[in-house]
């Protein structure tokens, strides 16, 4: 789709939901917005450098709206209907806690089931009654078995003509054959659905058991109060864990932490729960930074499908849209919700479990790094990765060919499709400032492939033409000069030369893109005197 086509739908300027689809009519992504038309239009007419953007702009062939009387609408639709079409460039919860759903099943003797979901987000299965998400850990999903023997609740997946094992194991009163009636097998699935909802507690259900004991044996039916007696039994392990889920819920405090990793166009969340002053839960996201994937986003997919809000949520930097965030995730709730942004300027338990946080999530993001990467960025202090490092050698052989090399090394290795080499062209005699300009000059004036870091091989005399050459061709790339005689590292941050220790892995890997750039070059200046030699 393109811009003349856009216009021609109309786009209202009111807050609503946008659907993208593509040339096969699938939904790939849905976004939200406080004024529809500027926001969808933003698309068409600028990019940038968000290259994931451009790919899902190449895709689109129709876009729908969806008009919300309000932007905290907007935030719920825009939740639910990604909850139901999976568009593949929205943000996807991938992690290893997985939340569960039971179902009770819409059948004349109802089954508890598993309820599983399609690609497509629909329930799969027989029809029935929905009731979850219960975390991975809940006390339901880990006694499902229980349930069903405490309830007496069938397993069979269509009834047959003869019992089977679970009713000779006194688990099930076989409906099969009759053996009980339609109304008192559904006070068991009316009590384990009152019991699933939060409209009664095990606690409640353990005094009715206990009363119906009592009068089974004072009637002299010792083998129905055994039976109760040992269901009892099984119920106490349940209460027990319901109760401290309970405890669990009020002394809860959850923190999220977000680190961005702009290279790769990824975004890491990871999220702490603290029970009763103890870490006790951990899990880890990650998603693509394309469109309006965001903080705030992120936050109500996530709250918008897990078991329980919390009234207080700790975050390392305060999301987009705060408080329609807010509003909805309250609407969610039903109960008021409050982010708060715990600031670096801050101290105290929050603060450093926040840190904790954001120190595990620079650990996965810097997995993928050679560990000479990673102990570069944090000896120079950078923000991100320097992943590709490009280095510019000059290599003089008397005063009549003046050449020069770039080599670049990606993660750490020596990338030969990033290899360039040029003839100075426009400066003459011995003059390193002026060539390191031009070659820095002519590299990056049209060049795409920009690297993380450049390095110089020099001091602070070429180090400054290089800065100077970038900022001509308007660009703010992090630069570093490397001197050869005490391998001395000039930043232009840094008042004084830097030195790492000769073991550093960061300083061996400056070292050998540098010597290879002077190979590169020294090479090229012999050919170059070879084939003009009379």
């Amino acid at each position: 789709m393109n811009l003349p086509a856009l216009k021609e739908k109309r786009i209202p300027h009111d807050p609503g939901v946008y659907l993208m689809k593509d040339s096969d009519g699938k939904i790939i992504y849905i976004g939200k917005a406080r004024d529809l038309n500027k926001r969808v239009t933003s698309y068409f007419t600028k990019h940038g450098s968000d290259w994931k953007t451009a790919k899902l702009v190449d895709r689109i062939s129709d876009i729908e709206f969806v008009v919300t009387d309000n932007e905290m609408e907007a935030f719920l639709l825009e939740s639910n209907l990604i909850k139901r079409y999976r568009p593949v460039f929205n943000i996807e919860l991938k992690d290893q806690q997985r939340y569960t759903y039971l179902k009770i099943t819409d059948e004349p003797f109802p089954r508890l089931v598993v309820a599983r979901r399609n690609r497509g987000g629909q329930f799969q299965g027989p029809k029935g009654r929905i009731y979850g998400p219960f975390v991975r850990g809940s006390s339901r999903y880990l006694t499902i078995g229980l349930l069903r023997k405490l309830f007496k609740v069938r397993v069979c997946n269509r009834l047959p003509k003869s019992p089977c094992l679970q009713y000779f194991i006194k688990n099930c009163d076989a409906p099969c054959i009759a053996n009980v009636t339609a109304a008192k097998y559904m006070e068991g699935v009316n009590a384990l659905a009152g019991i699933l909802e939060g409209k009664s507690s095990i606690d409640s259900f353990t005094k009715d058991m206990e009363v119906e004991m009592r009068r089974a044996s004072d009637i002299g039916d010792y083998e129905r109060a055994l039976e109760i007696r040992d269901t009892l039994y099984r119920l106490d392990n349940l209460r027990v864990r319901q109760k401290m889920e309970r405890i669990g819920k009020i002394a809860n405090e959850e923190f999220v932490g977000i680190l961005r990793d702009a290279k790769k166009g990824m975004a890491h969340v990871m999220m702490f729960k603290r029970t009763r002053g103890v870490i006790s839960d951990r899990k880890k996201f990650e998603f693509d930074l394309v469109a309006d994937n965001s903080f705030s986003s992120f936050l109500l997919q996530y709250y918008s499908s897990a078991p329980g809000i919390p009234a207080v949520i700790y975050v390392s930097e305060e999301p987009e849209s705060k408080g329609v965030l807010e509003m909805s995730l309250e609407k969610l709730a039903g109960h008021p919700v409050k982010i708060v942004h715990v600031s670096k300027q801050r101290s105290g338990e929050r603060q450093k479990i926040i840190d904790l946080i954001m120190r595990n999530l620079a650990m996965y993001v810097e997995r993928g790094y050679s560990p000479a990467v990673v102990e570069l960025k944090n000896a120079l202090k950078m923000s991100t990765m320097p992943e590709i490092v490009d280095c510019f050698d000059v290599s003089n052989l008397g005063t009549d060919i003046a050449v020069g090399a770039c080599c670049r090394f990606v993660n750490g290795r020596p990338h030969k499709d990033g290899y360039r080499r040029f003839k100075v062209k426009t400066v003459f005699g011995q003059n390193d400032f002026a060539m390191i300009g031009e070659l820095v000059t002519r590299r990056y004036r049209t060049a795409k492939d920009l690297p993380d870091l450049v390095v110089i091989d020099g001091g602070r005399g070429q180090l400054a033409s290089a800065i100077s050459a970038l900022h001509s061709v308007g660009l703010d790339i992090p630069c570093i000069g490397l001197a050869k005689e005490n391998e001395e590292i000039y930043h232009p941050e840094f008042s004084e030369p830097m030195m790492l220790p000769k073991s550093s892995a960061a300083l061996k890997m400056l070292q050998h893109v540098r010597d290879e750039a002077h190979r590169f070059g020294l090479a090229y200046n012999r050919h170059l005197r070879k084939i003009t030699r009379p």
